[in-house]
């Protein structure tokens, strides 16, 4: 699909990125044939129609939510599909104008509902993913790499046994077959159009020739070229000449011969000579038909001369088939053409008629340039062609088959390198320099210079390296030019000498030129980790630091720190911190020290890119790099601050890092870091503090050691969004302790923080939402927020969609509902039928962080009974969830309907829909949390109608005596109340003394909690009564 739009789509001049799909007939097939692709997936291939997208497909559509039915949740704005994926987002979301689709059964559903605006919504589609490959299977399978995609292919077969590289797999078949499908379907439409080539132009021309003259009987008085170009394609459009043709009665037309045929642009605009392009008229088959239909007298005297002229074209006719036949046996010679090359060439051939259009953009013609003008050539093995321009070694005869094979058979495509690694899903799709396109002089210049590196002496090797660095190896150009000569080669050969100043000269190259996400791969995949890991045991300091900064800008992916640690990188790393254990101040440092800092600085770079990954961690770990970085951290230089604390920030996700950390006394550094002007090193800071803080002891030091008051205060910068992000995720684990709350109070960051509830990044908001729910569990921030005009902000945020934002914003609201002036906010901004609109999540942490959410607002309303029966279906969705498997929503749903059943009327609702069978299958848990709400719940529910005598019949009553063996004082009671409430029936008290309930109520008779007391003696008495009236009717 991306290479048939990339190659046959006809975009307006704004060009492929930019434009739009021209309204043409080839468009309009196009569009036709993917909307029907679209459409039948579905039915086709249901398995691969539920695979998620790895980005959504994003435009702007003209549907209306009114449009989707059934298997949608529809409000006025937005749509959400029911159908989500794994972590809990809809495949299908619009919120007017903007809908975002990820997934093939979701775009099926979506061109069912468009119904005869499908072909509209197919482009709007089409123009806003110009490469919808990429968005749909990842950049592994871009369509804009000039790879082999059956290779590509092959190789994920080969490497990937899951069942979602399998889907993967069969979705890219299916999108190649659907290319070759579309390219076939165009050549076969266009095959019957003729195409203007260079030979017939330039014969013309030459004919003309022979008939200047000046006088009224003359063809034509002269004929003039605007440059000195030679007759072949220049472009991808086919553009070979401008001409001026002057008749001798008007003035002389400049005309555009091309291979779609003889154009008419403006002409000269000014007496400089330069030319306005823009195409003007219709397209003529040759310059001589193009000539009569414009000129008057030309046509009047070609008449005269017709004879002659056809004679001379005939001829020329019958002299080109000979050539042509000579140029298919050299061309067949010389290449080896196979079947697949010319099934390939007849595809090219397809993708060259297709730009018979009038005078496209420039970037379109780049775009089809590129596809068209590679050309295998396998004669010379001194010289690899890797898409620069270059001169072939090959013989006169050779030169002339490949350019009658070029003439014949237009370009053969190449297959480019690439990778298939999947591990490697951060990496860009590769991309090098095109023969034809406008380089600048560098390229060519530091191409020479890899022809002095390759074949000088030592002394010229070390002069090229110096002149090479000389250049901007910042510069993507020069980047690409040293990998496209082969220079990458030369320079990892260089590493594995004995030359220490070639050593040094090659690793700065490429040190500078592997920030290059492709760069860094290639040198990769040329072997060159072992070599660096090596040299970072070598004695030369210089040769350690450049290792090292260079092993830190290839560790980007994870093929690459996998092999560093494999090759022993990791301890030859840790290694290296230890070279700075005396350097305390910059200013005391003498030179060797202020080497022995920078090679300590380099190492923890490295250790930095190598510490995402989990093993890698491990190994740093058991390397003892903890002591080596926390020796490190009490250091004041900043260069070598920012990459320690990076290396503990990643490494402290893992708990065995936080007990480290602790017992290194590392968080005492980590506040005073805080302080600092270096904006880079508060967020590393900061985000290392959040790591930690999960532990309860990691936040009191952290108060202990004064690190809430920078948190505070870093707040009002919100610049910085990483660094925001960082601190406001730091003061939220800090406010799970209470202590810490206290402070935040005092140092005003509660009013900070509502502040953050607008305009901020989602990742930002998560953080600012979590800290405001943490804080709000005290009354008095309860009332801050409320004062600051925080309640509306959180209550907007309900309606997002993102899963971790959805549970810290209802937890928030919820926190917030216990004061009864916010609850009448809450109410009033329809804040409670939004919490309950999220039991519908389908993630089960949002649904449990709704339902706990929505206790105290039942708790808090005026009418709550009546709120909660207004909302349609909202006691039966209740009950319904009590179906689920995950413990922590049905411990909260058991919450809610503990306070749900306070209102007779819909406790009898929730009896209805058969709440009573649904709680006593739970009975049988382990649980104490669940078994804590579960008993209270059904102690609630035993006061309407004979539920009592329901929960006996379904077996819910031995189980719950069982609850009375918990450690739990919060279980113990809330299951001492529900058997009260059970042993108001005879039956249920039976059961209750054969399971020896009797002997574990009589010990919490004397518990200091008064309403344990009460109901364990309550159902003492029940029992006592029953069997005194059993005793009494034994005698009677």
């Amino acid at each position: 699909m991306g290479l048939a739009l990339t190659r046959l789509g006809q975009w307006t001049a704004a060009g492929y990125r930019t434009g739009t799909l021209e309204l043409t007939p080839l468009n309009e097939v196009l569009l036709q044939e993917i909307t029907i692709f679209v459409e039948h997936f579905i039915y086709d291939h249901p398995q691969e129609a539920k695979f998620v997208f790895v980005e959504p497909l994003e435009w702007k559509t003209n549907l209306e939510p009114s449009a989707f039915e059934s298997g949608y949740i529809v409000s006025e704005t937005t749509v959400s599909s029911k159908e989500v994926d794994k972590n809990g987002q809809p495949l299908l979301f619009l919120s007017v104008p903007q809908i975002k689709v990820r997934s093939f059964g979701q775009l099926s559903q979506l061109v069912f509902a468009a119904k005869d605006a499908k072909l509209k919504e197919a482009q709007a589609c089409i123009e806003a993913n110009r490469d919808p490959v990429v968005k749909i299977l990842g950049s592994d399978y871009s369509t804009m790499k000039e790879d082999s995609g059956a290779l590509n292919i092959l190789h994920k077969i080969t490497n990937g046994d899951d069942v979602e590289n399998e889907t993967k797999t069969n979705i890219a078949l299916l999108l190649k077959q659907l290319d070759l499908h579309l390219l076939n379907d165009t050549l076969r439409r266009i095959s019957p159009q003729t195409r203007l080539n260079p030979v017939p132009v330039k014969d013309d021309t030459e004919l003309l020739k022979s008939f200047w003259g000046k006088g009224e009987q003359s063809v034509l008085e002269s004929t003039e070229f605007t440059s000195d170009r030679g007759f072949s394609f220049s472009d991808g459009c086919g553009e070979m000449r401008y001409v001026w043709a002057k008749p001798g009665d008007a003035e002389a037309p400049c005309v555009t011969c091309g291979a779609q045929g003889v154009l008419f642009p403006g002409g000269r605009t000014d007496d400089e000579g330069k030319i306005d392009y823009e195409t003007k008229g219709e397209v003529y088959k040759d310059l001589v038909t193009f000539l009569k239909e414009k000129l008057g007298k030309f046509s009047e005297n070609m008449s005269k001369q017709e004879i002659r002229f056809s004679e001379e074209q005939q001829k020329n006719q019958t002299d080109e088939v000979p050539k042509k036949e000579e140029a298919d046996v050299i061309c067949k010679a010389v290449s080896g053409t196979d079947k697949s090359k010319l099934e390939k060439n007849q595809i090219n051939f397809g993708k060259s008629q297709m730009a018979r259009r009038l005078e496209p953009s420039l970037n379109w013609r780049t775009t089809v340039d590129r596809k068209n003008r590679k050309i295998s050539v396998k004669e010379s093995q001194e010289e690899k062609r890797r898409g620069k321009l270059g001169k072939t070694r090959a013989s006169v005869s050779s030169g002339r088959a490949q350019l009658s094979c070029k003439s014949v058979d237009k370009a053969e495509e190449t297959i480019s390198e690439s990778s298939s690694e999947s591990e490697e899903d951060e990496e860009p799709p590769d991309h090098r320099q095109e023969a034809n396109a406008d380089l600048p002089s560098e390229y060519w210049q530091i191409q020479k210079l890899v022809k002095y590196l390759k074949g000088g002496n030592q002394t010229a090797t070390v002069i090229a390296l110096c002149s090479m660095r000389d250049f901007n190896l910042a510069q993507e150009t020069c980047q690409l030019a040293i990998r496209d000569v082969g220079g990458l080669e030369v320079l990892i050969n260089l590493l594995d000498t004995d030359e220490v100043k070639c050593k040094i000269g090659s690793l700065k190259i490429l040190k500078e030129i592997s920030r290059n996400p492709q760069i860094r791969r290639n040198i990769v995949d040329l072997g060159s980790l072992p070599i660096m890991v090596n040299i970072l045991s070598s004695p030369y300091k210089t040769l350690k630091c450049l290792a090292a900064e260079t092993i830190a800008n290839v560790a980007q992916f994870k093929r690459a720190r996998r092999l560093v640690r494999q090759h022993g990188g990791i301890t030859r790393l840790v290694a290296l911190l230890d070279c700075a254990q005396n350097s305390v101040e910059p200013a005391q440092l003498s030179l060797y020290e202020t080497r022995d800092v920078e090679v300590a600085r380099c190492g923890a770079l490295a250790l930095w890119s190598c510490s995402k990954s989990y093993s890698n961690k491990e190994a740093i770990r058991k390397a003892g790099g903890i002591p080596l970085l926390a020796r490190l951290l009490k250091t004041s230089h900043e260069d070598m601050l920012i990459p320690v604390v990076g290396t503990l920030q990643e490494c402290a996700s893992e708990e065995n890092y936080r007990v480290a950390i602790k017992a290194e006394r590392i968080i005492e550094n980590l506040v005073k870091n805080l302080n600092s002007e270096n904006e880079q090193l508060q967020e590393h800071c900061a985000m290392a503090i959040y790591q930690c803080a999960e532990d309860e002891e990691t936040r009191d030091l952290v108060r202990l050691h004064g690190g809430l008051k920078p948190l505070a205060s870093l707040l009002s910068n919100t610049d910085n969004k990483q660094r925001l992000a960082a601190v406001t995720g730091a003061i939220w684990k800090c406010s799970i302790s209470k202590e810490n709350v206290t402070k935040f109070r005092e140092y005003k960051a509660i009013e900070t923080l509502v502040g953050l509830l607008t305009d901020q990044p989602e990742e930002v908001l998560v953080n600012v939402v979590g800290a405001l729910g943490e804080c709000c569990q005290d009354y008095e921030n309860q009332v801050i927020v409320r004062k600051c005009g925080g309640i509306q902000p959180l209550v907007n945020l309900l309606v997002g969609i993102n899963q971790a934002l959805l549970v810290n914003v209802t937890k928030a609201v919820g926190a917030c509902a216990v004061e009864p002036e916010s609850m009448v906010i809450i109410d009033r901004l329809d804040g409670v039928r939004l919490l309950w609109s999220l039991l519908k999540n389908p993630h089960p942490d949002v649904k449990a962080s709704a339902a706990w959410a929505l206790c105290p607002c039942i708790q808090n309303a005026k009418d709550a009974g009546e709120m909660v029966r207004s909302f349609v279906g909202g006691l039966e969705l209740v009950v319904n969830l009590l179906k689920s498997d995950n413990k922590e929503v049905l411990s909260s749903v058991c919450a809610a309907i503990t306070n749900i059943a306070k209102d007779q009327e819909n406790l009898a609702v929730i009896t209805d829909h058969g709440v009573v069978p649904l709680l006593s299958k739970l009975a049988n848990t382990n649980n104490d949390k669940l078994r804590c709400h579960l008993a209270e719940a059904i102690s609630r529910c035993c006061m309407w109608g004979r539920n009592r005598v329901a929960f006996g019949e379904h077996k819910a009553v031995a189980p719950l005596v069982q609850y009375l063996k918990s450690n739990d004082t919060n279980v113990h009671r809330a299951t001492a109340q529900a058997l009260y409430q059970l042993s108001e029936d005879p039956d249920n008290c039976i059961t209750m003394h054969e399971n020896g309930a009797v002997k574990l109520l009589l010990d919490m008779v004397g518990s200091p909690d008064q309403e344990l007391q009460e109901a364990a003696a309550g159902c003492i008495s029940n029992i006592r009564r029953l069997a005194l009236a059993a005793e009494k009717a034994r005698y009677n």
